[in-house]
């Protein structure tokens, strides 16, 4: 059984781990923003320092499952904390590379280490909170990844451009150092199986594998567009060079307001949680398909796919707590592999249809996509109620899942 971790440690966790997210998803996004600077100095061709972002999901897809059976018995203390010195060490790395193969080596080290946090950081940053309030803790954990590509990105971007890449890549190796004290400090020491959140609360094997067919094809669908959102704004919308920053911040930062409006209904109401994301986000591919030339129509759908975005992954990973048939971890690794397999998928979709289509049917097929994806978990929330299928939650008060920190025995 666990040790009781007080609400003052449990929230010191909880802050260390999302800043881990912010981390690791900068880190992984961050060559897009620098590759005009990384391709000269190690003298290789732009394409090739893009194959730093896409090679590192592969990795990412390939490895989280492996990774979580090999480490399911190490104590999450011990293996955050030296998954965080790995990370700091890789972009250490990456920061002195000499040539192009030192710095994809690192890339891959640091690919490896994301795997396997987000493989058990769910379970562990939720298993102190009380079950009522979970899915409000994995909003909150979320927020951290969510504001990578709003903020981590584009400062780190600030900063390579100013200090050289390098400089970006020092950085985060130093967030990593932090992170890797915070969770040695406050994250108790004990057996992964006594974690208040080592399995589902209501396991469901079948319910378990539709959410990942589901998240692979919903993720696909958003990400057909989104990799190639720059070339829709231009090119159909017809916006300037110079405004799609802003347009992309503004798609971030309502990520982040989807992340946090996920808080307040993935404890009462999990499959609407998920139902309502993948609607907003198919309404507006749809959307832009339709209206993508009327610029201000444009604004408004892109926000909507990136509130969507953001808040349907908040609810696969809830969810997720709930539907595991086995180890939360497990399944972890397993909403990984098909929240990558999307990345990947959708990306792959959407570059074979560019050159022959142009980027406006890429809204349309990213929308048939989010549409199976919202259809298969329609149609099983409406063949059996299950526990956590309905509200979870008894309408008698918020609780703060920040002041009722408690560690609950395995169930």
């Amino acid at each position: 059984m666990a040790p009781e971790v007080s609400p003052r440690r449990a929230r010191a966790v909880l802050v260390a781990l999302s800043l881990a997210a912010f981390a690791f998803i900068t880190t992984e996004l961050l060559p897009v923003g620098l590759l005009t600077h990384i391709a000269p100095d190690l003298d290789r061709s732009r394409s090739q320092v893009g194959l730093l972002v896409s090679g590192y999901a592969v990795v990412v897809v390939l490895a989280s499952v492996p990774l979580a059976r090999l480490t399911q018995r190490i104590p999450r203390r011990h293996l955050l904390g030296g998954t965080m010195l790995l990370f700091a060490a890789a972009n250490a790395t990456a920061a002195l590379a000499p040539t192009y193969t030192v710095l994809a080596g690192s890339r891959l080290a640091t690919a490896l280490a994301q795997a396997l946090f987000w493989s058990v950081a769910t379970a562990t940053v939720t298993g102190p909170f009380p079950v009522a309030v979970r899915g409000r803790v994995v909003a909150l954990f979320a927020t951290g990844a969510t504001l990578a590509p709003v903020l981590g990105v584009p400062l780190g971007t600030w900063l390579g451009q100013h200090a050289g890449w390098r400089a970006a890549f020092a950085a985060l190796a130093g967030v990593g150092l932090a992170v890797a004290a915070a969770v040695l400090v406050f994250l108790p020491s004990y057996p992964p199986a006594a974690g208040g959140a080592s399995r589902g609360t209501a396991p469901d094997g079948r319910r378990f594998i539709l959410l990942l067919v589901a998240t692979a094809l919903g993720i696909g669908g958003f990400m057909t567009l989104q990799t190639y959102v720059t070339p829709f704004l231009l090119d159909v919308s017809g916006f300037a060079d110079a405004v799609l920053a802003p347009l992309l911040f503004a798609a971030g930062a309502a990520g982040v307001v989807g992340t946090l409006a996920a808080a307040r209904t993935l404890d009462t109401w999990p499959t609407a949680s998920l139902l309502t994301p993948l609607s907003i986000g198919t309404a507006s591919l749809f959307g832009l398909y339709a209206l993508g030339a009327l610029r201000p129509g444009a604004v408004a759908l892109l926000a909507g796919i990136g509130l969507a975005y953001a808040a349907f992954g908040s609810a696969v990973q809830s969810r997720m707590l709930q539907l595991a048939p086995g180890s939360t971890d497990i399944a972890s690794a397993g909403v990984s592999t098909a929240f990558n397999a999307g990345i990947a998928g959708g990306s792959l979709l959407g570059g074979a249809l560019l050159p022959t289509s142009g980027p406006r049917p890429l809204a349309l097929v990213g929308g048939l996509l989010t549409l199976v994806a919202l259809t298969l978990l329609a149609v099983d929330s409406r063949g059996g109620r299950t526990v956590g299928s309905e509200p979870t939650v008894a309408r008698r008060g918020k609780p703060d899942p920040c002041a009722a920190a408690v560690t609950h025995s395995p169930r």
